[in-house]
Parts: C-alpha cells; sequence; structure tokens
C-alpha cells in the first residue's frame, strides 16, 4: 500500500471517528413534559416543567391556589409560601428534591418586597443556596406579587 492510500485511510479513519462522536448520545436526548395536579395548572401556552437529560426546567410559578386557580390572599408573604410549596410538589413529580435546585430567578413587581421574599424563600433551604437573581418588573401575570422560576440537576 502506497504512502498516498494509507493517508486516504487514515484521513477516512479521522472522519469516521469525528462523525461518529459528534452524534453519540444525541438519538438518546429528549425532553419530558412534567405535569401534576398538585400544582396550579398553567395559565398559558406552556408546560409546568420540562426535563431534559438530568436537567429540569420550571417555569415562572406565580402564588396560584390550586383548588380556586386565583392568587392567594394574604399578600407577598402568603405567595411566597404557596409558589415554593408548588415548587416543590413539581420537583417531586419528577422524582427531584429542593436540593437539586441549581437556579432561581424571582420576579417582584415591588422590590420592597424583597425581604419579605427572603424570609419565606429561605426557610426552604438549609444550605448551599441555589445561584439566583432577584429583579423588580412592571406587572406580573394574574397581578401577583412575585414569581419564582428554577432550574434543577441531578
Amino acid at each position: 500500500m502506497g504512502a498516498s492510500m494509507k493517508k486516504y485511510f487514515i484521513l477516512l479513519a479521522l472522519l469516521i471517528l469525528i462523525f461518529t462522536y459528534s452524534n453519540y448520545g444525541k438519538e438518546n436526548i429528549s425532553k419530558k413534559i412534567i405535569f401534576t395536579e398538585k400544582a396550579p395548572k398553567p395559565i398559558g401556552p406552556y408546560s409546568q416543567a420540562v426535563l431534559i437529560v438530568n436537567t429540569l426546567y420550571l417555569s415562572g410559578q406565580i402564588g396560584l391556589d390550586t383548588k380556586t386557580g386565583k392568587i392567594s390572599e394574604g399578600g407577598v408573604k402568603k405567595e411566597t409560601e404557596i409558589i415554593m410549596n408548588n415548587i416543590k410538589n413539581i420537583l417531586g413529580t419528577a422524582g427531584y428534591k429542593l436540593e437539586n435546585i441549581v437556579k432561581t430567578t424571582i420576579y417582584l413587581s415591588d422590590i420592597k418586597d424583597f425581604s419579605s421574599v427572603n424570609s419565606i424563600y429561605s426557610a426552604f433551604f438549609k444550605s448551599d443556596y441555589p445561584a439566583r437573581e432577584t429583579v423588580q418588573v412592571a406587572a406580573l401575570p394574574m397581578a401577583a406579587h412575585v414569581e419564582i422560576s428554577v432550574i434543577a440537576v441531578k
């Protein structure tokens, strides 16, 4: 076999390896929609959560009472408590726990509620808190005071 033929086979082998490993595992990636009756039904065209491989993405939750479908009365603290319990229920349906949360985003209709939300939010975590940002927005769906979304990883 000549030198040019060896180069051809080496190049062909490399191309096969690159193609094989660049597509490795892609056939196993699919999204799974997570839904539980223990949390409010979505009020729009979105899912409660989506699982891809080992990462769970939860849609933003507002303080909806699962029985009435309305924002709970009692202000931002009560809404935050309901939200965190709903998040816990969605996580549980997917086989996750609060400890699996790596990132949260908190939206407030009034940044003055920051400490009130923190007082409830912090009670749901023992240590190793998730990364997080908190921002004030002009308004939230259904006149909610707070909305929280999370990403959890196993």
